[in-house]
């Protein structure tokens, strides 16, 4: 079935669909309430503005659907996939960090641990947190209130009872009551373990309600001592409390989540509340590829962080209605209020979150000379942007043999020489340099636009206005005139030409911007000419055997590889030369030097 019957075929309900290219790879995971609808709306002429998204569609080479049971499950899986399979058109999460959790150990005497590394042995995980600070802030907080053991000791009842165990320093000085010495009890001790799981979980409130109980029975028992040290436990956590609470405590398992977009990036903010306090808190950076809108990145979002959080809350508040509908769960756009307050909460530390992320970014981009020399060259090239990736192009050949054209990159001013190109010209007969260059940059940049790669921002052609005039008609065939800047420069007095201008640039003799086109100039003439010698001396050399009929270059160089010049191929016997290429291909190579 060819892919417009595939797509008629496809069901009108919910799933996921899988674009992929002519070599089979996945290139866009996508979630659908209708998989028909939405597959065959890429398709449909004049609908894309972007052309990223027009380039994906050309790219489309088949489509697998996976349905599913509603759009929530739909959005689920595609989170799960863009993960696993990374496509090229997807949205990129740039969050890949492992996060820390607190563990409760499943054993007798139960450890608390901090741990990067989740593993399937009954053990209780709580988190994962988004910093460790906030982490060790809890765990400070349960290890002051609660003293428990920090060995790895097995404390069966079995080796307890056996004395194998002595007590440490930690018992010493309080921070462990004995347990491995039978100086605590079991019960006791998992009281202590249900204590600390309400506070990882954020509630304070039972906590403090059990503890008072505790201390008013140790009172009237007149169990002073007890009871003085449930009451320093009681103001701990109530400070804690008090310092962690940001609305009102009523508020209770709520989750929030907001969105601050950029250009390129979006920011999606959770926080998970719980009496009133946040418990957890994490920001997600998105990398957009074809224009998502903010709807899409928050619903992508919101998959991703209730999985990875492990949420489980009925109660959601979001900046604005979305699509997907989450089963038991009820999502709120607040308008006023302690919800709205801590919307707007959301929306700061996404805010902060961005700007925090723009520094970054800002301070890997050398400030000083590279970012001048461009600004000066967007200047005075009359560019519209700055030329912070350029190409230059030169056409090489030798009485119209072995044409080559050379492509030098600059970025950030500087050669990248990983992507320089030299192109083997295939179409053009005789030395036509006008001709060679039309060719080459059709090749280059219809190859750039097929593989989704960045474009210049500007290209500079070795030559006039005749070399000019063809790199512009192979962008025009591309579509690509007036989205790439283009000039030509002329050797002899250094000239700058424009697209339809006849009227040349000259610029100061002393300025950054001619020196640094020059050099542009001057390395893709070096490195044209270094191949082209190359290929002229490669053929030079193989020449005189490869004039033999059957002798191909391979054969050729091996000859030479082994004998090392034509001469002593001539003077060594026949069994010699059988040695290196056989024996029928010796008779021939004998046969002709001899003759």
């Amino acid at each position: 079935m060819d892919l417009s019957g595939k797509i008629k075929s496809l069901p009108d309900k919910p799933g996921v669909y899988q674009f992929l290219d002519k070599e089979g790879i996945i290139i866009y995971v996508g979630k659908a309430k209708s998989l028909k609808k939405r597959v065959a709306s890429y398709f449909n002429k004049g609908r894309h503005e972007s052309g990223k998204t027009i380039l994906l569609v050309k790219n489309i080479h088949d489509v697998n659907p996976i349905i599913v049971d509603s759009e929530y499950e739909a959005l689920l899986l595609e989170n799960s996939l863009v993960k696993r399979h990374q496509p090229r058109y997807n949205i990129q999460l740039k969050d890949d960090k492992t996060f820390p959790w607190i563990c409760i150990k499943k054993e007798r005497f139960p450890r608390v641990i901090s741990t990067r590394t989740l593993k399937q042995d009954g053990s209780e995980y709580f988190g994962p947190y988004a910093s460790v600070k906030m982490m060790k802030t809890v765990l400070d907080l349960v290890f002051q209130l609660y003293p428990i053991r920090n060995c790895n000791y097995n404390l069966s009842e079995d080796n307890i009872k056996k004395e194998k165990f002595k007590v440490c320093l930690e018992y010493h000085i309080g921070n462990c009551l004995g347990p491995c010495a039978n100086h605590q009890n079991e019960e006791d001790y998992n009281q202590s373990i249900q204590e600390i799981r309400n506070i990882i979980k954020g509630n304070l409130s039972n906590v403090i309600k059990q503890l008072k109980e505790l201390m008013d029975k140790h009172s009237a028992d007149l169990e002073f001592e007890s009871a003085q040290l449930i009451k320093d436990k009681i103001e701990t956590l109530e400070k804690y409390k008090s310092r962690s609470t940001v609305v009102n405590p009523k508020i209770n398992n709520i989750d929030v989540f907001t969105i601050i977009s950029e250009e390129n990036f979006a920011y999606v903010n959770y926080m998970r509340i719980n009496n009133g306090a946040i418990i957890q808190a994490h920001t997600l950076e998105l990398k957009k590829k074809l224009g998502e809108d903010d709807k899409q990145l928050l619903e992508f979002g919101i998959a991703d962080l209730r999985l990875r959080f492990d949420s489980d809350v009925k109660e959601m508040l979001i900046p604005f209605e979305i699509d997907v509908e989450i089963p038991d769960v009820k999502c709120i756009v607040p308008i006023k209020g302690d919800k709205k307050t801590l919307l707007d909460l959301s929306t700061r530390n996404a805010k902060f979150y961005m700007l925090d992320k723009q520094k970054e970014r800002n301070s890997y981009i050398p400030k000083k000379r590279e970012t001048r020399i461009l600004e000066e060259m967007k200047e005075l090239l009359r560019l519209s942007e700055l030329p912070e990736h350029i190409e230059c192009f030169d056409c090489s050949n030798l009485q119209g043999s072995f044409p080559v054209a050379a492509c030098v990159v600059f970025k950030d001013v500087k050669p990248a020489k990983k992507d320089y190109r030299i192109f083997n010209i295939k179409t053009v007969e005789g030395p036509n340099d006008f001709a060679s260059m039309e060719e080459v940059i059709e090749r280059r940049y219809g190859r750039l636009l097929k593989e989704g790669q960045n474009l210049p921002q500007l290209i500079l052609v070795d030559g006039g206005k005749g070399q000019l005039s063809s790199a512009v008609k192979s962008l025009e065939k591309l579509n690509l005139r007036g989205k790439i800047a283009i000039i030509g420069i002329a050797k002899k007095l250094e000239e700058i030409y424009y697209p339809d201008d006849s009227i040349p640039l000259y610029l100061d003799k002393k300025s950054e911007t001619l020196r640094i086109i020059q050099f542009l100039r001057n390395e893709a003439h070096r490195f044209g000419i270094k191949h082209h010698r190359n290929r002229r001396s490669k053929v030079a050399f193989t020449s005189g055997l490869t004039d033999i009929e059957g002798i191909g270059p391979t054969t050729a160089q091996n000859l030479l590889k082994t004998f090392k010049s034509v001469k002593r191929i001539k003077e060594a016997n026949l069994e010699e030369i059988e040695a290196v290429v056989g024996k029928k291909k010796a008779e021939v190579v004998r046969k002709a030097l001899l003759a």
